[in-house]
């Protein structure tokens, strides 16, 4: 019927400043693609729940099986373990019986109340595992714990 008269210069509907190509109606997107994100997170996620479980122990000793039910624990503990040919790991290095103290002082974050674990293996010295709860103990460490496995019913 008419005209508008706006002086315009073309049909782009009254707006100034966008793209020149296809009319102008459409401007710059500013906004995330979360789809590609969650892909990465949940490719990510899977691997980390697969490979944590292996990086967990790194001193190989046979423990025994008991009927104990599994303890929860909110904090990562100390792990000393003891291998059949009687050395000595705090955490996955190996120590000598009288570093055993002055290294968990060092790294006890929580004091004398730090949780820490004892394993022996089946084959080992049961003096050694005694000697080194008994260094743990005599310097004041008060939750010591023993790791066995559970025991499977046949």
């Amino acid at each position: 019927m008419g005209m508008a008269a706006g002086g315009n210069g073309g049909g782009g509907g009254g707006r100034r400043g966008r793209s020149r190509r296809g009319g102008g109606k459409r401007g710059l997107v500013s906004e995330i693609n979360v789809t590609p994100l969650v892909d990465v997170m949940l490719v990510l996620l899977i691997i980390f729940m697969v490979a944590a479980p292996m990086m967990t122990v790194g001193v190989p000793i046979d423990l025994p099986e008991t009927q104990a039910k599994a303890m929860n624990s909110d904090t990562q503990p100390i792990t000393i373990s003891v291998n059949p040919a009687g050395e000595i790991y705090l955490q996955e290095s190996v120590i000598a019986l009288e570093e055993v103290v002055p290294k968990l002082e060092a790294i006890a974050t929580t004091g004398y109340n730090e949780r820490i674990y004892v394993r022996g293996d089946t084959t080992a010295a049961y003096g050694t595992v005694m000697k080194v709860m008994a260094q743990i103990s005599a310097a004041g460490f008060k939750n010591i714990g023993l790791v066995t496995l559970q025991q499977q019913d046949e």
